[in-house]
This record gives structure tokens, C-alpha cells and sequence, in this order.
């Protein structure tokens, strides 16, 4: 796998997310789309909406999407909540490149957002093709650390079969897990959402998706900022 420099920040960023201005703008365009998807109004047209009354460009768009959702939606991925005290001997499966990537972002002082669920997300995507970043490394720690601190029983970890250099990630992953005696599986597959939704293990993913399918999940991102010193590039939405 090909190294990049860092992951997930744009030239244009820190004008575009980085002012107390621009901040407030967006907390103001989520309250707007809160209030229109608690109403049963579609994502997509409210998005539209309220990005062109607050005059946002995709970018802008795309972080406010990711940190909005319905009274409903917020209720019932908090209800299913797992807190870290409660994961001892439990068996976990991890959303792959949605974490990886997320912990990469957050460790390359990208801008990452903060939704009304509690959740973080950010502004990447592999597009087909995942590429290791000088992050890669110390995510895939920080991950062994959780494992072992809050004694969870087994990982099974799912990556997009289709993308590009997945099956490296996996022997990256699967090296890891035997340096360490990790309980990990690491499997690549067509539809890493649906295996997802469809488990009975405790779902560790940011996507919107799996969160209001999964049966149980546990906000990792918000347990590893607490023990990272990093503020000023995590966006809040309220």
C-alpha cells in the first residue's frame, strides 16, 4: 500500500471550518436540519434547503449531513448504547474502514463532527481504493489498547471486499492480532453495513446506517478522545 502524507484535510478546510463564524453557521443549519428530519422530511431535500439558506458548499454540506438527525433517530442509537464498563467478555464487530479512517482523520488534526447523536464523523472516503497513511499504524494501537484495556472477548473486524487493498489491510490486521494474542477475525466482505445490522455482537461503526439497524453499539470515538489531546479540530453540533 502506497503511503500518503496525512489523512483527510483539504487546503480550503480551515476556512471552511475552522472560524467561530463559519462554527456557528453550521450549529444553526444542523438545528435547521434537526428540526425538519424530526418532522418526517427527506434527508436529501432537506439538505438542499438548508444548505443553499446558509449558503454552504458540498463540504460544508457533507459535515452538516453527518452530524444531524431526527429527535427519533437520537433517542433510539442512545437507547442502544453499550458504555465501555459494561464490554467486559463481550464480542464486538468493527465497521473497518469507517474506523480506521475516522482515527486516522482525528489523528491527522483533520476536522472531524460531532453529531446530534453523540457520534463523530468525518469528511473521508476511500473511494475505492484505501490507502495507509503515516496514522495507519497508531490507529490500529489504539484499537489493541481498547481491546485490551476494557477486556472485550473477541473483534471481528469487516472491511468492503471491493476495495483496493483491503486484502492487505486484513494481513496488516491479522499480523497485529497474532503479535499480540488478539482475539480478532478479520473478514473481508460484499456488504459490511448489512453483516452489520444483522449481528448480534455490539456494532462499532460512526455510520448512520448501521447505528438505527444494529442491535447494540459502542461510541469508540468519543471513549479514545478522551484520552487524546486533541480540541480544536473535533466540530460540535449544538
Amino acid at each position: 500500500m502506497t503511503n500518503l502524507k496525512n489523512r483527510g484535510k483539504e487546503a480550503s478546510d480551515d476556512a471552511l471550518f475552522g472560524t467561530l463564524k463559519m462554527q456557528q453557521k453550521l450549529k444553526e443549519a444542523v438545528a435547521d436540519m434537526h428540526y425538519f428530519l424530526s418532522r418526517g422530511y427527506g434527508e436529501k431535500a432537506t439538505l438542499v434547503l438548508v444548505g443553499n439558506r446558509y449558503r454552504l458548499n458540498a463540504r460544508q454540506q457533507q459535515a452538516v449531513r453527518g452530524m444531524s438527525a431526527s429527535q427519533s433517530q437520537i433517542v433510539d442509537r442512545k437507547s442502544k448504547e453499550i458504555q465501555n464498563k459494561d464490554l467486559e467478555g463481550k464480542e464486538i464487530v468493527i465497521d473497518g474502514f469507517n474506523v480506521l479512517i475516522l482515527l486516522e482523520s482525528i489523528l491527522s488534526k483533520a476536522y472531524v463532527f460531532t453529531g446530534l447523536d453523540g457520534y463523530i464523523r468525518d469528511l473521508s472516503s476511500v473511494y475505492g481504493t484505501y490507502r495507509k497513511v503515516n496514522q495507519t499504524s497508531q490507529a490500529i494501537d489504539i484499537i489493541v489498547d481498547f481491546f485490551r484495556n476494557e477486556k472485550v472477548k473477541t473483534a471481528h473486524w469487516l472491511f468492503d471486499k471491493p476495495v483496493s487493498n483491503s486484502g492487505k489491510l486484513k494481513q496488516i490486521i491479522e499480523e497485529i492480532a497474532l503479535k499480540n494474542c488478539l482475539d480478532w477475525k478479520v473478514e473481508l466482505v460484499n456488504n459490511p453495513d448489512k453483516v452489520m445490522a444483522e449481528s448480534n455482537q455490539i456494532a462499532i461503526t460512526s455510520d448512520a446506517w448501521i447505528l438505527d439497524h444494529a442491535l447494540a453499539n459502542f461510541n469508540l470515538m468519543k471513549y479514545v478522545l478522551t484520552h487524546l489531546n486533541i480540541t480544536e479540530t473535533i466540530i460540535c453540533s449544538e
